[in-house]
């Protein structure tokens, strides 16, 4: 554990040291929301604009914001009883301020007013296209074989019969291998455009209903997750669909650019809904933990009402821990995780002048470098951490003609590789230090890696005075490699679990580095990776499952539990001994799916959430049934994950992926560890889970693993996940001087410099300040109010306030006997901030927040000229929003109003 840990801090203190410029930050408000936008929900359903009722509850909302002369416009009405009805609206007063939120929520019929969220498109880790013939393609089939895929394949299970509607960028349907066309009787038989290519997110849509997508550039990877669902057998490639006689709707949602946002994933997933599509998969989303979002709420419903809905866990691996995205983080949807293929595609390089194997870099497709290079090394040491992250010395040769040798370490490889170029190198082999041997960021560089002992081999040899050269053979020099991470859990894949404490991701499907269908303007074939093509992966998978099962909704609600309940759990490494990887990144383990169909045991339910010690579940119940006809005897066991110690020691920030692990474990009492059961008789199991011992909590370690009952070679499992810590006590506001050099939370004046002093502004123009700050963790209630300027509140970010309660979240009232003169932003379910990052130069769009004060309230309304502070509250992680002891809270100085 202690390596791992030192990585992790080490990490952290790379992306710290380099505190990014206060100038760097934008002087606008950048908030996870689209400004002044909202989904009102209300509780019956509305006719069309137009023909509705004056009493309908979309009516009584309309006239209840013209009685208090809020300027509104409606984008959108959504109208599926049962599910959702509400409508998009725009305010043109600047936003709901505390007291229109309390009276629009009282307007009869009305439940709930969200925000509207804007996620961008979605970006594989990797994607490259490839052509029949091209040397070192990985087995298109492996994922097939690993997941029992091909077992169904081979008895003539192809998911004939079952709709599944994608949710994306389009469809290219004139690939011949996706059908060659568009309606009845074709592979690709309905959808919609719900948006057109000119969509960015920022501007209106224009619909219209062919799904085509063939804009440059921007369906190359959607498209592929189409081919993993559908793509016909017999190409080229010998690869087929997960369920390739299935019937595919479309339901475009990206335009050519840009990103969508929650009010036309909302639209798309009632229309499918509508359309009666069995299976919707959407490989989207964005970083927020937590399962609200309206979006997220309206997908959760769907999977509720009898639908397989499967939602990508994101990529954001890097980030650490409580950072799933939405709206694959719905309480019934099945977020998925993705795990690396088994094999890696690879090129060889030859060494000229000293005897030695061909050397493995990592690249799909061979350098195209044609002769015989002499090779160049920056340091003749081995051990070197910073190998070329100085500018190298004046001395150094002309490169322009070498191939130039450099050890991994400390900078950034575009750093190294732009030090290098100032000398003329232009062809560059990156040695491993042990970070592992993976594809790399090297911009426009033409740069692989190469693995570490093969890299101090050459390092040597030059430092012995061996001239040496390398080749890149052009053809004949792929490498069938195995995968160093091939079954693992991809590191990519983003953590879970959510700040509320659900099971995010849920199961984990292939999706690194698996070959696939692209458009034909794109090349036709590519290989990608991310949970984006996990995914998919899942979809067909379910279609398997109705095809057998049927499409009842009573199959479709059971199906995340029978596919967790027979999932395969996942090593966290392929070292003898390491511990299974956490729960929060792999879920129930790998899908297998054909366990999951003919199997004669169930287990139900199949996650055991235990949560924080605060709310401590830790006597949990499940059911196994033998569905067979023979007696079984079942034996219990007990198998835990490795412990995600998700905060890093002494400071308030995530440990960055991949998560340090410990081996600090629960342990599992069982009531019967052994019991017979007869056809169709089922035990209940009572497990009594007690939390591991001698944790350290600042760390808020999450515990999970795994409960096996075993009959024979048959196997099901319950999965299980705690938190060995209070969520109330993980601090949510940075306060610390980490990321920009100054202590947070901090207001910037015209300048863009800290604010120390009493400061005037006039509001006219950019003459305005800025609140900035930081979310260490998430908050479900974030407030700035407006207070006089001689407020004596301290707040809780330095020194404790009094801890005296207020009446109400929205009425004005006094906080700490503070008066509110009014509200001037109010969020609810705000994720944490990103610290991933290691360019120093590099603006992360998730790296803080900001909000440009304007001189209204929130509602519209003129703030007198005078003197103000402003109030910054946040409401830690199961804290009362009535109690004034659950929130941290800042003050600004004075903030003079002149306008």
């Amino acid at each position: 554990m202690k390596a791992v840990l030192s990585l992790s801090l080490a990490l952290l203190s790379a992306a710290c040291v380099c505190a990014h410029d206060l100038a760097s930050v934008k002087r606008v408000t950048n908030l996870p929301s689209v400004a002044n936008r909202f989904i009102v929900e209300v509780a019956a359903p509305a006719d069309i604009p137009g023909k509705r009722a004056l009493h309908t509850p979309h009516e009584a909302l309309y006239r209840s914001l013209r009685a208090r002369k809020i300027g509104f416009s409606v984008h959108k009405e959504y109208d599926a009883p049962g599910i959702f009805v509400g409508a998009a609206v725009t305010l043109k007063a600047g936003g709901f301020a505390s007291l229109d939120v309390a009276n629009i929520l009282s307007t009869d019929g009305v439940i709930a007013i969200r925000p509207i969220h804007s996620y961008a498109r979605p970006i594989p880790v990797s994607l490259k296209g490839v052509a029949p013939g091209d040397a070192g393609l990985p087995d298109g089939q492996s994922t097939h074989v690993v997941t029992g895929v091909s077992k169904l394949h081979a008895v003539g299970i192809t998911g004939k019969g079952v709709k599944i509607g994608i949710l994306d960028t389009g469809i290219d349907y004139t690939h011949p291998f996706l059908g060659d066309g568009f309606g009845a009787g074709f592979k690709v038989a309905g959808g919609f455009d719900l948006v057109g290519d000119n969509y960015t997110g920022a501007n209106d849509p224009v619909p219209d209903p062919d799904p085509l997508d063939q804009c440059a550039g921007c369906a190359a990877y959607s498209s592929g997750w189409k081919g993993i669902i559908g793509a016909n057998p017999g190409n080229p490639f010998n690869i087929s669909g997960v369920a390739f006689d299935s019937t595919i709707y479309a339901y475009r949602i990206f335009g050519c650019t840009g990103g969508v946002n929650d009010d036309v994933i909302v639209d798309a997933l009632l229309r499918a809904y509508k359309d009666g599509v069995d299976i919707m998969t959407l490989s989207l989303g964005g970083a927020s933990a937590w399962t609200e979002g309206t979006g997220t709420v309206v997908a959760s419903r769907i999977a509720h009402a009898g639908k397989i809905v499967t939602i990508a866990a994101g990529n954001a691996g890097s980030s650490g821990s409580w950072f799933t995205s939405g709206p694959g983080n719905g309480i019934d949807v099945i977020s998925v995780a993705s795990s690396d293929n088994t094999v890696l595609p690879l090129q060889s390089l030859r060494v000229v002048g000293a005897a030695h194997d061909p050397i493995t870099y990592y690249a799909t497709f061979a350098l195209p470098i044609n002769g015989t290079l002499p090779l160049y090394a920056t340091s003749n040491d081995t051990t070197v951490v910073d190998d070329a992250c100085d500018p190298l010395p004046a001395s150094t040769p002309d490169l322009s003609k070498s191939v130039v040798l450099i050890r991994r370490g400390t900078c950034t490889f575009v750093t190294k590789l732009a030090n290098a170029a100032a000398f003329g190198a232009k062809v560059f082999l990156i040695y491993d230090n042990g970070n592992g041997f993976s594809a790399i960021a090297v911009g426009d560089f033409q740069a692989v890696l190469i693995q570490a002992e093969d890299g101090v081999f050459l390092a040597e040899q030059l430092a012995a005075g061996v001239p040496l050269s390398v080749t890149f053979p052009q053809s004949g020099g792929s490498v069938q490699f195995p995968a160093p991470s091939g079954g693992l859990v991809s590191t990519f894949t983003s953590y879970g679990p959510t700040h509320d404490f659900y099971f995010k991701p849920a199961i984990t499907a292939p999706g690194g580095n698996i070959l696939s269908t692209l458009p034909l303007t794109q090349g036709s074939w590519g290989l990608a990776s991310g949970t984006s093509m996990s995914t998919p992966f899942l979809a067909g998978s379910s279609a398997l499952l109705l095809s057998v099962k049927g499409k009842s909704a009573a199959v479709a609600r059971t199906a995340r539990t029978l596919f967790e309940s027979t999932a395969q759990p996942i090593s966290s490494s392929h070292t003898d001994g390491d511990p299974f990887q956490t729960v929060t990144q792999q879920g129930a383990g790998l899908i297998q799916v054909y366990d999951a169909l003919f199997g004669t045991t169930k287990l139900s339910p199949a996650e055991l959430i235990l949560n924080d010690t605060a709310h401590f579940a830790g006597r949990q119940r499940f059911t196994v049934k033998n569905t067979g006809k023979t007696i079984k005897t079942y034996t219990l066991s007990h198998v835990p994950a490795g412990t995600a110690v998700t905060v890093n020691p002494g400071t308030i920030f995530p440990a960055l992926g991949p998560v340090p692990l410990s081996t600090q474990y629960a342990t599992v009492k069982f009531n019967k560890g052994k019991f017979t059961l007869f056809p169709g008789q089922s035990q209940t199991v009572v497990a009594t889970i007690t939390p591991p011992t001698g944790v350290d909590a600042t760390t808020f370690p999450v515990y999970s693993g795994f409960i096996f009952a075993t009959s024979g070679t048959e196997t099901v499992h319950a999965t299980y996940l705690g938190l060995a810590a209070a969520l109330k006590n993980k601090q949510v506001i940075d306060n610390t001087d980490a990321i920009f050099g100054v202590a947070l939370p901090v207001v910037l004046d015209t300048s863009g410099a800290v604010q120390a002093a009493p400061t005037n502004y006039t509001f006219v123009g950019a003459d305005a300040p800025v609140v900035l700050w930081r979310q260490a963790f998430g908050t479900a209630a974030f407030r700035l109010d407006l207070v006089p300027a001689n407020t004596p509140l301290t707040g809780t970010l330095n020194k404790r306030a009094p801890e005296i309660s207020f009446a109400s979240a929205h009425k004005g009232g006094s906080f700490a006997k503070v008066p509110i003169l009014g509200n001037l932003l109010e969020i609810d379910y705000l994720p944490r901030n990103d610290e991933a990052f290691t360019d120093c130069t590099m603006k992360a769009d998730s790296l803080d927040n900001t909000v440009q004060l304007s001189n209204t309230f929130a509602n519209g309304t003129v703030i007198p000229n005078g003197e103000y502070k402003v109030l910054l509250r946040a409401l830690r992680v199961t804290g009362d929003p009535t109690n004034e002891a659950d929130y941290e809270s800042w003050l600004t100085p004075v903030i003079g109003v002149v306008a």
